[in-house]
């Protein structure tokens, strides 16, 4: 009987996967692998909570296979060679990713089964579309959103998504695959009882989130995103990470409800544009694109870092989003624009280490939306905000967490403040602070910084570099 390999990565669903349908289309026997390849040290290696979801979507995956997922570890094309001469394999078919180290491993992979006689096929199943099909009029990437969103829609949006195709499975018995607990994704450590609570790392969570988003949340999206005190965004992010979900998915669900969801899908566009760019321009994954920025005077001050990150910078909304993420995994994007900028404008730490924090820390954490996501705040990227334009803190939250829910809930220590002082609780005159058993400095920090003066130092930073 002819036997292909389907190489799983992040795209762990059954449904809607190109090339698991493909390779069913053509072979009798289908063997699923996933390659753990931790020995190819490719940089940007998943964080903390990322190898969390991963062993939650594996374990998933492996049940809806019942129980036929080949879990393996070691060098990815070694392994491949390997089970080809053990099964008598002769394709190998996979969907593609876009960091820039993984193209060069897969290109090279690619390259050398073909070499070798073995048919090797990648598909793509994480975008709408390649990063290279949507260009200028004269050709090239482009680096403005609005520019690329039209020319995206001018393709139009991809028809309805596929099912989970008629497969015969071939066992992965005696191939040398390993227990899951072997890869050693989860916490030593009890840290992460707050993601169990948040999520269902499943398809069927997956699903479910997906369906409740469309029958509720997406009828008030366009206002809703920008309110981290409302379950009105979707939280569908590390279901389209670890490819749970497809984006086909998405627009396909959207279709035909009485609600407008254009602000959803142009959501979906961002994603698109962060893979465009990075994919054109691999160097901002640790660069700024704007080259300016090269000579930017971040400071060193490990301190304030390590306060941003334990959420105790004395600035509620900051405070209560970097808990959250600390919690959860996951952070209201609202509120990611707003810890980004004060990490690099009130702060004048540099993006990359708030970078790095969010990759370590983020459910969904992506190289692509990371990347555009901070140099889009921090000012050094395509299509970025103004570096003067700085988000404050405390206007942010009293517009966005109204009654100061958002801040109650992830600072609790504030939970008795009237709503007049929640986002800026230092102004509180004394006998407030005392009737809400509050004192400053012991029970909750101080600013860390006056948001005036700092942004005032971040101007004159950006005043010597322009």
């Amino acid at each position: 009987m002819s036997t292909a390999i389907v190489w799983f990565r992040r795209d762990l669903r059954l449904n809607d996967n190109p090339a698991l349908a493909i390779a069913a289309a053509r072979y009798e026997r289908i063997l699923p692998v996933y390659i753990h390849a931790l020995d190819e040290a490719l940089p940007w290696q998943p964080g903390a909570a990322s190898n969390w979801w991963l062993h939650h979507a594996l374990a998933d995956l492996d049940r809806q296979l019942d129980g036929r997922l080949l879990l393996r570890t070691g060098a990815s094309r070694k392994t491949l060679f390997e089970l080809i001469e053990r099964t008598g394999a002769d394709a190998v078919y996979w969907n593609r990713l876009y960091e820039p180290a993984i193209i060069a491993r897969d290109s090279e992979v690619k390259e050398a089964l073909r070499a070798h006689g073995i048919h090797a096929e990648s598909a793509n199943a994480a975008l709408l579309f390649e990063p290279w099909e949507i260009q200028k009029n004269a050709g090239g990437p482009l680096r403005v959103f609005t520019p690329f969103w039209k020319k995206l829609l001018a393709q139009g949006l991809p028809s309805a998504p596929s099912g989970v195709p008629s497969v015969s499975w071939r066992s992965g018995r005696g191939l040398g695959g390993v227990r899951l607990e072997a890869l050693g994704l989860l916490p030593k450590l009890p840290w992460d009882q707050g993601m169990h609570a948040a999520w269902t790392a499943t398809r069927g969570g997956a699903e479910a989130r997906l369906d409740d988003f469309v029958a509720g949340g997406l009828r008030h999206y366009g206002d809703g995103r920008d309110r981290p005190d409302r379950d009105e965004v979707s939280r569908l992010s590390p279901y389209l990470h670890f490819g749970q979900l497809g984006p086909r998915e998405l627009v396909y669900a959207c279709q035909g409800v009485k609600a407008d969801a254009g602000a959803f899908l142009r959501e979906l566009g961002w994603r698109e544009f962060a893979h465009h760019l990075l994919f054109h321009f691999p160097q901002t994954a640790d660069t700024p694109l704007d080259n300016r920025f090269d000579d930017f005077p971040w400071r060193d001050d490990p301190a304030a870092l390590a306060a941003w990150q334990r959420g105790k910078t004395g600035i509620p909304l900051i405070d209560a989003g970097m808990r959250q993420l600390w919690a959860t995994g996951w952070m209201h994007n609202r509120v990611r624009m707003v810890v980004a900028s004060f990490l690099t404008k009130n702060l004048l730490l540099p993006w990359q280490a708030g970078a790095r924090w969010f990759w370590d820390t983020l459910v969904d954490a992506d190289l692509a939306n990371n990347t555009l996501g901070w140099q889009w705040t921090a000012g050094c990227g395509a299509d970025a905000a103004p570096y003067f334009r700085v988000f404050n803190p405390v206007t942010q939250g009293q517009k966005f967490d109204v009654e100061g829910d958002y801040v109650r809930r992830w600072v609790p220590e504030l939970a008795r403040l009237p709503t007049k002082w929640i986002h800026q609780p230092w102004t509180a005159p004394a006998d407030v602070l005392a009737t809400a058993r509050l004192k400053l400095g012991r029970d909750y920090p101080t600013p860390l910084v006056d948001l005036k003066a700092s942004r005032l130092r971040a101007l004159e930073a950006w005043g010597s570099v322009k």
